[in-house]
């Protein structure tokens, strides 16, 4: 009796009314054949949704289907526009993720050369934790309007360069579409800054506007890599000595995916980018997680000068998110012990953007940039190393006031992607793994990537990175400062409290010159990891000294006197 029931259910009430309409208007074209030009449309029409009702039933991979047939396709419907209907309807200015509408809009306004100006005042809660601000000066400078440059090479550098301190970082042909490249790497050109390849590689893309470029060297080694994917130091030798190549980056880590290699997937591996990385068409391009040229932090930087040997004298570096202390130490050590130290290092944050990462990677690996950034600093600062090497930081800057913070930390320089790519017209539809951006800045969809006109997305690459060190300027002048060198982390405050506020020197401590050298380090985390560094082995020496370690690193980061004051609100409100 039951199952006569079930059509009756509301749940079933679509396919039942498809059966029901389907059925009388079958009867109805066998009745009257004469008029089956006016029963033809009810015919398909219910026909249609009959035969979706009936496979939505039976079919056994979709549970909602089986109970909702028809009806539940409205479910997939809402759920894939839901992005789309966020951005557009329901996600404040301050709230949309990765990067909110405000961010994403200042972008746009810089790019095209429209208003950037905001009215009525600061949309921020001035009163929340978190919030940041610089301190500005009763005499503020006159805004300087030479562009600042950063002089990249060490004494063994033959052909230093006079970077930008606002550059394209890394991404691929191939995790971007060929007209984004080009329109990049023109717009590089136009504004005299650098474009960095990305481990995919120096492409024939990269080439055609002559911008200057940073080639990253991966694990997979894409452009010079022997048939078994090792490290081919004569074609690496070939194309390094391409006058448009400035530097040479080791790429270690990546912000978004550390310790998990470059992931291309199979739907973007055309035949042209197999043929570029030399590669299987049509599979997943996926990098080792680690190198196959070097083991050792020593054999590291015996690679590096390798590198810069082989490139003609070039600035040569690497790139890497921070993970465990004591590795990038070891590397330093290494540098201590051989006497060979890279022209720069790139410090990416886990904040950092991908066209593709698995989700526990992206959330919940990898050190953020300002931590990261100012360990690596330290460390540098520590070892004696700091006036040796300039540092280049990457990870959620598109603004200014971005470059300021993370200059002040201890960066000389900063690579932007997204904010790149926002230029070119990315609309953070977050579809860049699919092959189906909608507006062809990531796709390889030749029909998609038409509407990235270069002539027209270079000119707003350009004028981004115009506008954005113009604002950085500014913002120096407006402190009383001539250069970003000059900015330092008590020049930021930040609140931690309704009541509270600090300043980023006393959020993240600095160890004095030489001290790691001195064998009396103050700061306890940073004398555990020291200890437990070897430049022989990128694994730590002690076990114990890492339970020693990870237990110095649960320790509160709060300033001595913010301490106390809480230690003392805390005893007020008990007695």
């Amino acid at each position: 009796m039951w199952l006569l029931l079930v059509p009756l259910k509301l749940r079933y009430m679509l396919l039942s009314t498809a059966l029901i309409g389907f059925g009388i208007s079958a009867a109805l074209s066998w009745l009257w054949p004469h008029n089956m030009h006016l029963l033809a449309v009810p015919l398909v029409f219910f026909g249609f949704f009959s035969a979706v009702g009936l496979r939505d039933l039976f079919q056994p991979r979709h549970a909602i289907l089986r109970n909702y047939p028809i009806t539940a396709h409205l479910r997939f419907l809402f759920e894939k526009i839901r992005p789309e209907m966020r951005q557009y309807f329901f996600e404040d200015d301050k709230d949309g993720m990765p990067f909110p509408r405000d961010k994403r809009a200042i972008v746009y306004q810089r790019a095209k050369g429209a208003l950037d100006k905001r009215p009525f005042g600061t949309t921020y809660d001035v009163y929340q934790s978190h919030y940041e601000w610089l301190h500005h000066s009763i005499a503020p400078k006159e805004v300087a309007h030479e562009p600042f440059r950063v002089k990249i090479g060490g004494a063994d550098c033959t052909q230093p360069y006079l970077a930008s301190v606002l550059n394209i970082s890394a991404m691929s042909y191939g995790s971007l579409s060929a007209n984004a490249v080009r329109s990049l790497n023109k717009g590089a050109k136009m504004g005299g800054f650098a474009h960095d390849t990305g481990e995919g590689g120096y492409t024939p893309y990269h080439a055609e506007h002559g911008g200057d470029i940073i080639w990253e060297l991966g694990s997979g080694y894409f452009g010079c890599r022997n048939a078994d994917g090792t490290f081919a130091p004569d074609k690496f030798a070939e194309v390094a000595a391409n006058s448009q190549i400035k530097m040479v980056e080791l790429k270690l880590s990546q912000g978004a995916k550390p310790g998990h290699g470059g992931v291309l997937p199979a739907a973007k591996v055309t035949a042209e980018i197999a043929r570029i990385r030399g590669i299987p068409f049509g599979e997943d391009c996926i990098s080792p997680a680690k190198h196959s040229a070097f083991s050792t932090p020593i054999e590291m930087m015996h690679f590096i000068a390798e590198m810069r040997r082989l490139s003609g004298g070039k600035p040569a570096g690497f790139k890497l998110c921070i993970g465990h202390p004591w590795e990038f130490m070891a590397i330093v050590k290494a540098m201590l012990e051989t006497g060979i130290t890279p022209d720069f290092i790139v410090v990416d944050g886990t904040e950092g953007g991908t066209g593709a990462a698995p989700l526990e990677f992206m959330d919940h690996l990898g050190m953020p940039l300002r931590d990261g950034l100012t360990f690596v600093h330290s460390t540098l600062i520590g070892a004696g190393l700091r006036d040796r090497i300039k540092i280049g930081a990457s990870g959620k800057i598109i603004s200014g006031f971005d470059m300021a913070r993370v200059m002040a930390l201890g960066a000389d320089w900063c690579n932007v992607a997204r904010g790149f790519m926002f230029a070119v017209g990315c609309i953070q539809a977050q579809q860049c793994h699919t092959g189906e951006c909608p507006t062809g800045v990531t796709s390889q969809d030749r029909t998609r990537q038409r509407a990235v006109v270069v002539s027209d997305k270079s000119v707003r690459v350009a004028n981004f990175h115009r506008e954005t060190v113009k604002a950085l300027g500014e913002l120096v002048a407006a402190a009383g400062l001539e250069t970003p060198r000059e900015l330092s982390p008590h020049h930021f405050m930040r609140r931690v409290a309704a009541d509270s506020i600090v300043t980023l020197a006393d959020l993240y401590k600095v160890l004095a010159p030489g001290e790691l050298l001195s064998g009396s380090i103050s700061d306890e985390r940073m004398r555990i990891a020291w200890s437990m560094a070897q430049a022989g082995s990128f694994a730590p020496i002690d076990a114990a000294a890492g339970e020693a370690m990870r237990n110095s690193w649960r320790a509160p980061i709060f300033p001595a006197g913010e301490a106390l004051r809480v230690s003392a609100a805390a005893s007020q409100s008990t007695s």
